[in-house]
Order: C-alpha cells, then structure tokens, then sequence
C-alpha cells in the first residue's frame, strides 16, 4: 500500500503549481466544458448502476461546479462537498437554493465549498461515502497517491468513481509537435490497466474500469487548439521554454492540416477511462494483526 514515504509508481513530471495557475481563469477554460457535461453525463449512466445511499458525497476538483446538480438530484438527502484547489473556481460554485425539501431534510444535507488539494484532503479517515472526480486525476503528477488518499477517507463500502483521460488522449497535436520539436506538449497519460493495478495495491476492492474514444471534430487548427487550451494545455515541468516563432508554429499547424480525415475535418481524439471501486474492509487490527473469520458449523 502506498505511503507518504513510499516511491510513487505513476509520477508524472506535472507542475502542480503550474496547474494551479492554469485553472485560476474560469473563462479560459469554460470552451471545453461540452466534453466535461458529455462526460459527467456518461459517468451517471455508470453510477445509477451501483446501488449506494451515501450520506457525505465528495466532488473532487469540481471546478465550476458544473457536476454539483447531478450529485444533489441522485442523493437529495446527502451533504455534498464541493473541492477544488482554485478559489476563483469555488466562487462560480453555484450556492445552493433553498426549497420547502430543504427544510425536511437531514441537518446536514446541502452543499459546502472546500479550498484544498484533492491529494490532500481535509477530512478526517472514514468520513466519506462516495467520491466523484470527474476529468480531474491526470492533472496530479501521482495519481497512486491521490488513490490512498482517496481510500483513507473513505468508510468502509465507500464508493470512488472517477473519469480522466488515457494514452490516446490529444495523440494528434502529439504528432503534430513532433515535427516541432522533440519537447513534450501533451501529458503522458497513464493506461486504464495500471490504475487497476494500483486501486487494488492501495486497498480497494473489485475496480470496474472501461474506456472509450471520443473525436471531437473542428475546421481549423485554431479552433482545436483553443480547445486544447481550454482542456487545460500543457502543464510539465519538462515543457519547452521561451516562445515558438511564427514560421515553427506554422509548421505545426501544417502538421495538424495534413492529419485532416476524408470529410476534411480535423479530428481530435480524446481517450476517456472510467473506473469504479470500493474500500472493503480492513483484513487488519490497528496494530497490524490479521483478521480472520471462524463461523462454528451448527450442531
């Protein structure tokens, strides 16, 4: 199991801080926000499936808190808690309206903005029942310790479901730069299999994963890379510095026209995993001692 001190398996050169900056403008990234509803949408479908009644609902790295209806109209009796790292995002947050239910309701049912780091989570071990990320994981450089934090809150038969990008996703404006530079400029994004692999090492039990390929197609490179951008861009600690000239740039955007398909558009293809998983409960004492079960057979 993954620790503090533990080496992380699935680092990712990402600049946190980096991140950060790129997401404290809601207007730069509002353009992309049709993939993310598209998305959260998709994830509903998968949720409505799993038979959980939870009490604490986390959304971890909400935004704009466009997921945030969803989670109140599924679990109208649960407290819900909005997360992200960005205060000018949790301003957008929408504040919760109040209605005769409302009233009805447990005490605590409702809606709460939280400032933090969906790494490091300000919540004590067990206090949650269900966690939604919905395209926020690959923007952490080690998503194997986000998932041990992840569990930690967790209480026993908690619930994560959670959406990120895979390998695939952005692998045309990859190409693209490869005939720039040989600098990175898409996030490398880890396979669905080995965060199967880890939610199981970090504790979790039975993690459903899938994927699927969505193209998003656009007339001009200009108009994909503005999405691109609005995605998030390009926030490695390895990433090229100083500025590309025109004529490079425009030896980029020739690469990306020449990937055009046979109704001439440009595609854009987005590789989007979705995982589900439970935290069981604990095999272990607090100190350490095996638990084993002994059912006595009846006379």
């Amino acid at each position: 199991m993954a620790s503090p001190q533990s080496p992380s398996k699935m680092s990712a050169p990402i600049d946190l801080a980096r991140v950060r900056r790129l997401f404290a403008d809601p207007e730069r990234v509002a353009p992309a926000d049709f993939l993310r509803r598209e998305i959260a949408q998709r994830m509903r479908e998968r949720l409505e499936l799993v038979k959980v009644v939870p009490q604490r609902v986390l959304d971890a790295g909400c935004g704009a808190g466009a997921d945030l209806a969803l989670l109140q109209q599924s679990y109208p009796a649960a407290q819900v808690l909005a997360l992200d790292a960005s205060p000018a995002m949790l301003a957008r947050v929408p504040a919760p309206k109040k209605s005769l239910l409302g009233r009805l309701l447990p005490a605590k049912a409702g809606l709460d903005r939280v400032c933090a780091d969906f790494g490091q989570l300000p919540f004590g071990p067990a206090s949650l029942d269900l966690i939604w990320s919905n395209l926020a994981l690959h923007w952490h450089p080690q998503p194997d310790r986000v998932f041990a934090e992840w569990r930690r809150v967790l209480r026993v038969e908690g619930l994560l479901m959670f959406s990120n990008f895979g390998p695939d996703t952005c692998k045309e404006v990859a190409t693209a730069f490869a005939a720039l530079d040989g600098h990175p400029h898409v996030l490398p994004f880890v396979d669905m299999h080995d965060f199967g692999d880890q939610l199981v090492e970090v504790g979790f039990s039975t993690p459903v994963m899938d994927m699927e390929r969505i193209t998003v197609t656009y007339d001009t490179p200009q108009a994909l890379l503005a999405d691109v951008r609005a995605l998030g861009g390009n926030p490695l600690a390895t990433q090229r510095r100083g500025l590309i000239g025109r004529a490079a740039w425009r030896k980029m955007e020739n690469a990306l026209d020449a990937q055009r398909r046979p109704d001439g558009k440009l595609g854009l293809t987005f590789e989007v995993i979705y995982g589900h998983a439970f935290r069981p409960a604990s095999r272990k004492t607090a100190a350490g001692e095996n638990i084993v079960q002994f059912h006595p057979k009846k006379p």
